[in-house]
């Protein structure tokens, strides 16, 4: 028969089952650093999504024997239209995520 392993003497002794205040404050903490890599994905998604559009318009451009100038023209015209709409719709939706959130918490009082 083994032992339990003794906690060294320096060890703060801490009960992570049950102490609700220890699982709230880990819970806020992973739910903090998910939230911030979500909003970290979301702006990737929309730089590559800006990237491409203007990539695929300038391209297509050239391939129909447009000329040049113009056609990175209306690349730069379209990827900037892009990125404006994706940092819309990232603000919209955390403005969203917020309301809802509040009009739980109001709803659960």
């Amino acid at each position: 028969m083994t032992r339990p392993p003794s906690p060294h003497p320096d060890q703060l002794l801490l009960d992570w089952e049950q102490d609700p205040a220890v699982q709230a404050a880990i819970e806020a903490r992973v739910a903090q650093r998910a939230e911030a890599a979500a909003f970290r994905w979301r702006l990737r998604l929309v730089a590559i999504e800006t990237f491409m559009m203007g990539a695929l318009v300038t391209i297509a451009g050239i391939a129909l024997q447009q000329p040049v100038l113009p056609a990175l023209r209306a690349g730069i015209i379209v990827a900037a239209a892009c990125f404006s709409s994706g940092m819309l719709l990232i603000g919209l939706s955390g403005a969203c995520g917020k309301l809802v959130s509040h009009l739980r918490r109001w709803r659960a009082r």
